[in-house]
């Protein structure tokens, strides 16, 4: 309404504005944070907890697994020989080949493989042909794929269980030593990993007739996980299919609708399968592509592993005793282990002592019970651990598929005994009010969560300092004395005052040197050895081009990776096929010595090894080559830790101070020099100037 003041004194004019028709605007309705399985019984009104956003979640990860990406080493030779190797011979066209990669066993998928291929094109694309920013590239997109499923995990399991045991899982997940390693190796076992995380994501949810969303998308998850990376992960899916096939969830399930209930579960279920089964088509003709033969690589790894015949089997890989994966578990997850351990026996505790903490309570009782709930989804673990266990071979990297499942056991355990300490204050003070104010439970979770990290960062870090020696020190012959080479036989001039590791004094940072053509020693015949250490060869993608890696002879007698047949570099993948099809003569799946692999060691240029001048064994064929200073002299050397004269609590974990490090013993990886052969490449190449 407005009034406007008219010429005439004794008139007011009085205007109306129409009355507008825009809608009012509403607020969207927030999200009930006590909806899931687990509520809070104190504290139920009051500002929840922070829990971060998927996409501040996602920035946090990312920052850590990244920094794993960078910093991790390679734990399993494994990664090297069958993964790491067939991809490099993928980019390069040279490099090892297993005899599970021949035509003639065909256990590793090339479908797999070719995944991690687009990251390298990437890297060569944008900065260039060599091969260690490529290394990183492909870390770095696992440390991304890994990030994207524990993201999507974590804020499941806030919306689905409960929130504080989603931050729980969160900064379980973002700093445990167990995750830092398996989040970025380049293993099946690691991508049944993520593929597990996101199947959980969804199969938190509850089980319905009317979602099929979740069993569709689990289904293919888990399914993801067991064709394109390791067939046995499906076990990990069992108890989800049985709640898919025989538990109501939110159905109302009467003794008249049972027999159609289950019908159309089972059909459900079954349609989801087919769907995933899909999956088996661009692998099996990738891998019969590259084999040159038609091949199903998921059944010939269950063949060789469950029908092996008496002379072949996993077991000539070595057997572990049964507390193998428990001392495993402690090393990496420390004091979340009796958590995740304790899972189900807690649930079976609160049902008598705090039965309000599952608190969700279906409309009608033929629903099923939210603790029959929670237990499938605890018992995934169980499962595995169980399969695992029984097995005479064991490995570390047969628990990635579980690991944030431990994870997500431990926060449950965590919270159901945070429930039990508020039962109980609450029965001796007979005051919920006083519960609701007491700092007590939340410095108990904090307490576990946070010496669970701390524990855990000290692994990372005994991880690095103790046994990174290998990664660093192979790349010094790329960083540091192929540098040297090419600037004493005049190839390149770097900057004067130039130290033994490649870089100028006068300079920090590695940018401001030239960039140096490493191709220009391609055609000088360099060979690098590797003797009783081979199983700590980082691989190809740390040994620049023109570098042949050899084997010599060691103690060691099993079977050794032999060479890829050579193809030229620029064909691309298709010419890489005519390698792949090819079945090598030298290979067998018998772990029987294959000595024509062996070079002769008068014949190497440089020489990886491992020393420990403290405690010194040699033998025929593993003589102290770092002692022997007539003949080879050290290009890189670090310290590697003596982890048999080495205590205990110091090598398992590291603090700063040397009270602490005084305590280890250490030897040394080296990089060596053979002083002969490469001072005699050194006048062959040398550049004649006029």
């Amino acid at each position: 309404m407005s009034t406007g003041v008219q010429p005439n004194a004794n008139f007011q004019t009085i205007s109306f504005r129409r009355p507008t028709t825009k809608p009012a605007e509403t607020t969207a309705k927030p999200k009930n944070r006590h909806g899931g399985l687990l509520q809070d019984q104190l504290r139920r009104a009051q500002r929840a907890p922070w829990c971060p956003s998927w996409s501040a979640a996602l920035r946090i990860l990312l920052l850590i697994r990244v920094a794993g990406a960078m910093y991790s080493g390679i734990q399993d030779c494994d990664e090297v020989f069958n993964f790491w190797e067939p991809l490099h011979y993928l980019y390069k066209g040279y490099g090892f080949q297993t005899w599970e990669t021949s035509p003639e066993y065909s256990i590793r998928s090339w479908a797999y493989i070719l995944l991690h291929y687009l990251p390298v094109q990437i890297s060569a694309t944008f900065l260039g042909p060599e091969k260690r920013p490529a290394f990183f590239a492909v870390r770095i997109f696992l440390a991304v794929i890994s990030s994207l499923c524990e993201v999507t995990f974590y804020r499941s399991v806030v919306e689905r269980i409960n929130y504080r045991v989603g931050r729980y899982v969160f900064f379980l997940l973002l700093l445990n030593a167990g995750m830092w390693t398996a989040s970025t190796a380049f293993l099946p076992s690691s991508f049944a990993m993520y593929a597990n995380t996101i199947a959980f994501a969804y199969a938190l949810e509850p089980p319905s007739s009317d979602n099929m969303r979740r069993t569709l998308f689990a289904t293919l998850a888990f399914a993801s996980g067991a064709v394109v990376g390791w067939p046995f992960s499906l076990a990990v899916a069992v108890p989800f299919v049985l709640e898919e096939l025989f538990v109501g969830g939110t159905d109302k399930v009467t003794s008249e609708n049972r027999g159609w209930w289950l019908y159309a579960r089972s059909k459900r279920m079954f349609t989801a399968a087919g769907v995933a089964a899909l999956l088996f088509v661009p692998v099996v003709a990738l891998d019969t592509l590259f084999y040159g033969k038609l091949t199903v690589v998921p059944w010939n790894i269950v063949k060789y592993n469950v029908f092996p015949d008496s002379q072949r089997g996993p077991e000539l890989y070595g057997t572990e005793p049964a507390t193998f994966y428990l001392s495993n578990l402690l090393l990496n997850f420390n004091v979340l282990v009796p958590f995740a351990l304790f899972a189900l026996p807690a649930l079976a505790i609160t049902y008598r002592v705090d039965n309000k903490r599952l608190g969700e309570r279906y409309q009608y009782a033929d629903k099923s019970s939210p603790y029959t709930l929670l237990a499938i989804r605890l018992a995934p673990a169980y499962v595995w651990l169980a399969i695992m266990t029984l097995q005479k071979h064991k490995e570390e990297r047969f628990l990635y598929p579980i690991y944030p499942l431990i994870c997500f056991n431990a926060a449950v355990t965590i919270y159901l005994v945070r429930g039990w300490l508020e039962a109980a204050f609450i029965a001796v003070t007979s005051s919920p009010y006083k519960a609701s104010r007491s700092t007590f439970f939340s410095q108990f979770t904090l307490s576990v969560v946070a010496a669970s990290c701390i524990l855990s960062v000290s692994r990372i870090m005994a991880h690095w300092k103790y046994y990174h020696a290998p990664m660093s020190v192979t790349h010094a012959l790329e960083a540091a004395e192929v540098p040297r080479l090419l600037n004493v036989t005049g190839h390149v001039r770097l900057p004067p005052n130039t130290g033994s590791q490649g870089r100028s004094k006068r300079h920090s940072d590695e940018d401001e040197l030239p960039r140096i053509d490493l191709s220009l020693i391609e055609d000088w015949g360099l060979r690098l050895c590797v003797g009783k250490e081979w199983y700590r060869f980082p691989g190809h993608f740390l040994v620049p081009d023109g570098v042949r890696v050899d084997w010599i002879k060691s103690d060691f007698d099993g079977m050794l990776p032999a060479h890829f047949m050579e193809t030229s570099r620029r064909g691309g993948l298709l010419e890489r096929v005519k390698g792949t099809r090819v079945v090598p003569k030298d290979l067998n799946d018998l772990n029987r010595e294959a000595p024509q692999l062996y070079a002769d060691v008068s014949t190497c240029d440089y020489l990886l090894d491992l020393d420990f001048p403290q405690h010194p064994t040699q033998a025929a064929h593993e003589p102290r080559y770092v002692a022997d200073e007539k003949t080879w002299e050290r290009v890189a050397c670090q310290p590697f830790l003596d982890a048999a004269h080495s205590p205990l609590l110091t090598r398992t974990l590291w603090m700063p101070g040397e009270l602490w490090q005084q305590r280890n013993e250490y030897g040394e990886f080296c990089l060596l020099r053979h002083r002969a052969n490469v001072s005699k490449k050194e006048k062959e190449h040398t550049v004649r100037r006029a």
